[in-house]
């Protein structure tokens, strides 16, 4: 059993502190607390709103704010129209993507997701995160969810009758946060892995990423870039480094590399400065790139690919990144984000029909069965093999559609056979490739 208190080491509670929390601190009630009111955060408030549940959300962030993870997968629009979002994505005027393309060195290719095995939507948006999750959190709003930005957690209680937060709002007041359920869409923060000690190795390479936001100033037309598809470059002498060049709407695109630290930290001075150096040893991507302005500063993050030992405890369950992230070559984040938010919401209604909930079985289980398969086509992608699936001159059309489905986000599509037996499929295509 967890300890009956756990505070967040950043922020120690004094002695005195303490005893104003258990004489006089206020506790408000709610049905289902959410931590977070990103894209996880937000479809969950969608759906658990359909139902008819009490939803408050608390975020730290005052929305709006700068996220990455900005080419969706069409997968995800399944979840967003489920949770009722989908006309206020639609009229955002996000940029519309249809496909995948791959360049390294002179290969190129492209996958076009309407072309894919599994059924369901073949499209789907390029979105400025700190636009996207503004309106999804809007729209949660509009569904009759609270939300409170920059109400921040500052420790958990999970092992009374029911799960309790202490909250820390703009103003200092220090609260606490009684609820049925806890779902933690934390994301990066991982708010309860952190406080509850349930991280565990990913078991990928420490890898890092450097990357802006740029005016492309790319020729409309240009047969070198497709508006509506992201960009995946690999590096010309290292197939473990790359690019990504993810376009917008407004003549501005996403760029950023992605390596392991061992390799990123070879460059020196400013971010902005590394990552152009970086992008100019790729003679493809710095000529698409030659007319660019370099408008905003360039950032880093390391080490993002985190694991757990569980998905779930007794009345709380980890939502997308707070739970596990991957690595963003396939930008498989935001589908596994809103792929858990509509697995729990189902949970939670069935637990409220009077039904009988195995959250392992039900919740854990399937989750990871989706990321599991993204994890292998992952694995193969840094060890090269898979490169050479996707860069093949002579594809066969029926496996191509297959894996162009998981591109595509279906990675729970268990009518695909390189879902169902994603291991051996795809070792096997590995080998025929290579020879």
């Amino acid at each position: 059993m967890f300890p009956r208190a756990i505070a967040d080491p950043c922020f120690p509670l004094t002695p005195n502190h303490e005893t104003t929390q258990a004489t006089q601190m206020r506790t408000e009630t709610t049905e289902i607390l959410i931590i977070g009111a990103g894209p996880a955060g937000s479809v969950a408030a969608g759906l658990l709103r359909q139902q008819g549940r009490d939803v408050l959300m608390l975020e730290k962030e005052q929305f709006p704010r700068f996220s990455i993870g900005e080419s969706l997968l069409p997968q995800s629009m399944e979840y967003i129209e489920a949770a009722g979002m989908l006309q206020a994505v639609v009229e955002a005027g996000f940029q519309h993507k249809n496909g995948a393309a791959f360049a390294c060195g002179g290969q190129r290719t492209q996958f076009d997701f309407r072309r894919k095995f599994s059924q369901g939507w073949g499209t789907t948006y390029q979105v400025q995160r700190a636009d996207f999750d503004q309106v999804l959190a809007d729209e949660a709003e509009r569904m009759g969810a609270t939300v409170r930005y920059r109400h921040e957690v500052l420790a958990v209680d999970v092992a009374g009758e029911l799960p309790t937060v202490t909250v820390r709002s703009p103003e200092g007041e220090v609260y606490a946060v009684r609820s049925r359920f806890l779902l933690d869409a934390s994301g990066f923060a991982r708010i309860l892995p952190r406080l509850l000690g349930l991280e565990s190795p990913s078991g990928f390479p420490a890898r890092g990423a450097i990357f802006t936001h740029v005016r492309d100033n790319i020729t409309p037309g240009s047969d070198q870039f497709d508006r509506n598809k992201i960009l995946i470059t690999v590096h010309p002498r290292h197939c473990d480094v790359w690019y990504w060049t993810i376009p917008f709407s407004n003549g501005r695109c996403s760029l950023g590399v992605v390596a392991e630290t061992s390799f990123l930290s070879r460059y020196a001075g400013t971010e902005t400065e590394r990552l152009r150096a970086i992008v100019g040893e790729d003679p493809g991507l710095s000529g698409l790139l030659a007319g660019a302005d370099w408008d905003t500063p360039a950032r880093q993050i390391v080490g993002y690919s985190a694991n757990v030992s569980s998905l779930w405890g007794r009345n709380y369950a980890l939502l997308g990144n707070a739970g596990e992230f991957l690595d963003p070559v396939f930008s498989s984040g935001v589908t596994i984000a809103f792929k858990s938010a509509s697995l729990a919401a189902a949970c939670l209604q069935r637990e409220s029909a009077g039904g009988t909930v195995d959250w392992e079985a039900d919740y854990g289980q399937p989750l990871r069965a989706g990321v599991d398969t993204f994890r292998c086509f992952v694995e193969a992608w840094y060890a090269g093999g898979f490169q050479k699936i996707i860069f093949h001159p002579n594809p066969t059309p029926e496996v191509r559609a297959m894996i162009c489905s998981i591109l595509a986000g279906y990675a729970w599509d268990r009518s695909n056979p390189y879902v169902a037996e994603h291991k051996r499929r795809l070792a096997v295509l590995e080998q025929l490739c290579s020879a």
